[in-house]
């Protein structure tokens, strides 16, 4: 039942969340449209170039009646960006005086300035309009992060209002031409972690099909498997979409924006596979109970309403002349708020079910260890990449730690699921048959058994080659018939399983 309900609700909101706009990865490369606004200054766009190799190409169309415009470069060192930008209290001509004329970081869209390449096209229908065409360089000591602006301080007319065509660069690189500086290394970086949760899934289907043959193949690792098959399509989704944008400048944005709402789907049922396991769901009961299946259901809606939420704020309501990392927004502090009550919940349950099932500690100790890590790397993450990690640097790395440590969290999961002698902290005892006649009491909790795991046959096993039970021996009086009935019960076959199911019941 808790598998049911609890599904239901969070494939609907994640449906909702592939719909929404997602994570952005990639800066537009080429962009295309038109600048209307009544403000004498204006932000146009932002890109990391590389020193020397980074290059804007650049066409503008504007009427000549409105002349002049003027093209603002500045960079994000030495406050020049973080001094004009939402700064009310500096007129435009003062946020031009901060650049340097001969920093060329002014570019004067009039046909005086030869650099800018600007001429009059004359139309018979119209008054006339400025085309300018050219190009810039960027040269910095690193990766920088520079803004465009354009401004009209001293034209005739009151606003901006131009059609432009920019094409911004690094290189002539497939890796690294289309992409701004700080996002070099992203499409290779995803292409290596695709192969490696390839592979990982693949021993996941192998480990399913061992388990298959035990009768153990339970409804939490197959949660698993569903994580990591939304982490390899999702991934696959954002190579196809990263390489095309690498080959043609324009990409697919349904690709991209599917590939990470298959990631954030991947996180949230890892999630709920770990809350469900403290809870000791298929572990040491077989269902949860009416209040906590309600209370499961309830957590991982809200937490995925949140993480729509999150998508939604970067792409509709960030501000892209500002590089700030997602989590810095207040859609990002809520997800980091419920991660840590997620965490207390985790480790509250998980020592509730050590309480009444001390045998399952070497299950329930690294997995506890581990993956309290897990709940905390994303809030370390983000204190390192806002404080520690430049700008310039922030995305790439960012990207390849959120990835190794979902494979390192995806690979101990795997590694505890084997069901061989040398794994001593696989965690099932009871076979998928047998879950409704092992559970003992109102609480649905199975009985104190020990998984055997020196099974050597997959097919043909018996009851004892899975589980055996423990029961409390009793001391009886010696007889003259102990030895035959020793050697009655060495010809005998084993006791069936509703044998065995009775004297459990009974002894317990």
């Amino acid at each position: 039942m808790i598998m049911v309900s609890s599904s239901y609700m969070l494939l609907s909101v994640v449906i909702a969340t592939f719909i929404c706009p997602g994570y952005n990865v990639v800066d537009s490369l080429h962009m295309e449209g038109r600048l209307s606004t009544k403000q004498n200054w204006s932000f146009l766009s932002r890109f990391c170039f590389l020193s020397n190799i980074g290059r804007m190409e650049y066409k503008f169309v504007y009427s000549k009646a409105a002349c002049c415009y003027n093209v603002l470069l500045y960079f994000d060192g030495g406050h020049q960006w973080s001094s004009v930008y939402l700064n009310d209290s500096k007129s435009c001509a003062e946020k031009e005086g901060i650049l340097q004329p001969s920093s060329n970081q002014i570019i004067n869209l009039t046909v005086d300035y030869r650099w800018s390449n600007c001429r009059i096209h004359n139309s018979s229908m119209e008054e006339g309009n400025l085309i300018c065409t050219g190009g810039r360089s960027f040269r910095s000591l690193q990766e920088q992060w520079w803004y465009i602006a354009i401004s009209n301080c001293r034209g005739k007319r009151e606003g901006v209002y131009l059609d432009y065509d920019l094409q911004l660069t690094n290189g002539h690189s497939f890796w690294t031409k289309q992409f701004s500086a700080d996002e070099f290394g992203i499409l290779e970086t995803d292409i290596l972690f695709l192969l490696l949760f390839s592979c990982m899934f693949v021993l996941s289907i192998v480990v399913a099909n061992n388990l298959q043959g035990r009768q153990m193949l339970h409804v939490t690792y197959k949660i698993f498997m569903i994580c990591l098959f939304f982490e390899v399509l999702g991934l696959l989704n954002l190579c196809i979409a990263l390489g095309t944008y690498a080959s043609d400048g324009v990409g697919n944005e349904s690709l991209k924006l599917f590939g990470r709402g298959l990631g954030t789907a991947a996180e949230i049922f890892f999630l709920l596979l770990l809350l469900l396991l403290a809870n000791g769901f298929t572990v040491t009961r077989g269902r949860l109970s009416y209040s906590g299946t309600i209370k499961m259901t309830v957590f991982i809606t809200l937490f995925t309403i949140i993480n729509s939420t999150l998508f939604i704020y970067e792409y509709m309501l960030s501000d892209p002349g500002l590089v700030l990392y997602v989590f810095e927004s207040p859609a990002g502090i809520g997800v980091i708020i419920l991660r840590f009550f997620a965490w207390l919940w985790f480790s509250r349950s998980t020592l509730i079910t050590l309480k009444h099932y001390p045998e399952k500690q070497t299950f329930y100790f690294p997995l506890y260890g581990i993956y309290s890590l897990w709940f905390f790397s994303q809030p370390l993450m983000v204190l390192i990449s806002a404080n520690l990690i430049p700008k310039y640097m922030r995305a790439k790395l960012v990207n390849a730690i959120d990835l190794l440590i979902d494979l390192l969290a995806y690979g101990f999961f795997l590694s505890l699921m084997r069901p061989r002698t040398a794994n001593k902290n696989f965690p099932y005892h009871v076979r998928t048959s047998q879950i409704g006649s092992c559970e003992t009491d109102e609480r649905q909790s199975f009985p104190h058994c020990v998984y055997q795991s020196n099974s050597t046959s997959d097919v043909h096993i018996t009851t004892y080659d899975i589980f055996t039970v423990q029961q409390p021996t009793t001391v009886t009086s010696s007889s003259p018939n102990t030895n035959d009935q020793s050697d009655d019960e060495e010809h005998t076959s084993p006791p069936s399983y509703e044998e065995v199911a009775a004297d459990m019941v009974e002894t317990l």
